[in-house]
């Protein structure tokens, strides 16, 4: 083992990291959580957004964040490459979209409709995710049998059907004009019109993009701990054998296509849960937001970040988010810097490759479940034989 001073930072911070007891890795994301949620209430002059709000800007990564979580359990975990993660996005938004957009003919809203319309959009969060649920069991049980390339084809044109079709089904998602008005959370109606997450609250530092970024790391809390808990499970083993080699986790008596499956539902179900977030921060759909382009961002983040690392996907998120909109009206040489964000991550990326393969924080192979009692018990025995 090299010694601490022949180790990279990253490593030390790591290494130091894993020193730390739970409790005190709790208190520590709990600390960083509480950071974060001040953030756009006082935002450090290095990291706020001169030509939008930060507020926006931060609400976007929220929604990033969830979607590179369930990326990361499908690409990530699993080892599953998906290149159409935008269509379960997609399904999620126009879930919420036809449920409560006037414009839609399954409008819900009303007095003698199915949902009340303060509770309308939190009403839409299971039925979204129950959907997008759904779709990634009917694509994935016939198309998980492939693999590789084969399987980044076949989920490529999922995510293209999904906007053809929404983009082509005019009586109902009405095509490319979209669904609008879509409903938010009421709440803080007394207040300001509409609640505090409605258009109406546009001022200040706790205007609606605060609001929904604040609901959205709610929510990004509440998933880490499901996928983390699912991690240390047999489930995620299953998964990190399925990715490390398919073949042999098979032959060891694991069902490959049965966990495969699973990682494919739970990815899909957040990135439903994404989209309906995104539904009621934009409240208006149209096929335009789901093309290609968007799903490769998706994979940047947690490319960026580190494959199956789900904190590292989410700092990868922050970067795919913050970053163009840090630069935007940056000029240098009569270029706007925030439109070349497409360079840049291209760039990035082959870099990126080139010296750090795994990302900017790869996972590190350990035993997931009892690893600290095992350690323990190991220190244990070698102090006791060197004591004999």
């Amino acid at each position: 083992m090299r010694p601490s001073s022949a180790l990279a930072p990253g490593d030390r911070i790591r290494g130091w990291w894993d020193g730390r007891t739970r409790a005190q890795k709790w208190l520590a994301g709990a600390v960083l959580f509480g950071l974060l949620a001040l953030l756009p209430l006082f935002p450090p002059p290095l990291i706020d957004t001169p030509g939008v709000s930060l507020g926006g800007v931060l609400a976007q990564f929220a929604m990033f964040a969830l979607i590179a979580i369930g990326l990361n359990v499908v690409v990530g975990q699993a080892g599953l490459l998906d290149l159409g993660y935008v269509g379960f996005y997609a399904i999620g938004a126009y879930t919420v979209a036809l449920l409560t957009s006037p414009s839609s003919p399954w409008n819900q809203l009303g007095a003698n409709a199915f949902f009340s319309s303060d509770w309308a959009w939190l009403s839409c969060l299971p039925i979204a995710m129950a959907v997008t649920a759904a779709s990634g069991l009917l694509i994935g049980s016939p198309t998980l049998r492939l693999r590789g390339d084969y399987l980044a084809i076949v989920t490529l044109g999922f995510g293209e059907i999904i906007r053809l079709v929404a983009d082509n089904l005019a009586s109902i998602t009405k095509g490319p004009r979209g669904l609008s008005g879509l409903a938010t959370p009421v709440f803080g109606a007394d207040a300001v019109p509409g609640g505090y997450f409605s258009t109406g609250n546009a001022t200040g530092a706790a205007n609606y993009g605060t609001w929904w970024y604040w609901l959205g790391l709610v929510l990004v809390v509440i998933v880490l701990l499901i996928v983390g808990n699912l991690e240390r499970s047999r489930v995620g083993r299953a998964w990190v054998a399925i990715r490390e080699d398919e073949d042999a986790a098979e032959v060891m008596g694991v069902n490959t296509f049965k966990f495969k499956l699973w990682a494919f539902v739970i990815g899909a179900a957040i990135g439903g849960l994404s989209g309906a977030l995104y539904a009621g921060q934009v409240q208006f759909v149209d096929p335009k937001s789901f093309n290609i382009i968007n799903s490769m961002l998706f994979l940047c983040a947690v490319v960026l970040g580190g494959q199956g690392n789900k904190l590292g996907v989410i700092f990868g998120a922050f970067v795919v988010v913050y970053l163009p909109n840090r630069l935007l009206g940056v000029e240098v040489a009569g270029v706007n810097l925030g439109e070349l964000k497409y360079l840049f991550f291209g760039l990035a990326l082959v870099v990126l490759m080139i010296f750090r393969p795994q990302g900017l924080f790869p996972v590190r192979q350990q035993l997931l479940t009892y690893r600290r009692r095992a350690r323990e018990l190991l220190r244990r025995a070698e102090d006791s034989t060197a004591a004999t």
